[in-house]
């Protein structure tokens, strides 16, 4: 049986945003995430990612949370703030895994939330759900 996932589907009109303050951790997502064809940015710090935001708007961005200067939690809600960039998809890949980091990533906006060491089917189950999710928006 074919994974959902791996079925045909075109994703390379959508633009990914991954922040990750850990080299390694970028390349794996980009790694896990190839198969999806779609345009995959990357940043290594908050302060990267408003940037990137600001330059070209992200259908999804995939988060760090623990990063030096601006946090994930801060570029979650500089973004909810801003009605162009309010309505992002926001994935949190973290570390940070107790109940309240996951309650307090919820509660300043985040999307979703996946635990650190990133297990593939449940990153390309949650990228599908998000781009899903944005294909009903923009109809």
């Amino acid at each position: 049986m074919v994974p959902f996932y791996a079925q045909d589907h075109d994703y390379s009109k959508y633009n990914v945003l991954a922040v990750d303050d850990i080299p390694l951790n970028l390349l794996l997502v980009q790694k896990m995430l190839s198969r999806f064809n779609f345009e995959l940015r990357t940043a290594a710090n908050g302060q990267q990612a408003l940037d990137a935001v600001a330059a070209k708007k992200p259908d999804l961005i995939l988060l760090d949370l623990m990063m030096p200067g601006i946090d994930g939690f801060e570029v979650i809600r500089r973004l909810r703030a801003n009605p162009d960039t309010a309505d992002i998809q926001i994935v949190i890949l973290s570390a940070l895994n107790s109940n309240e980091d996951v309650i307090k990533g919820f509660n300043e906006g985040a999307n979703d939330f996946i635990m650190k060491p990133i297990i593939m089917e449940k990153l390309l189950s949650c990228v599908v759900t998000q781009m899903q999710l944005v294909e009903a928006k923009n109809k």
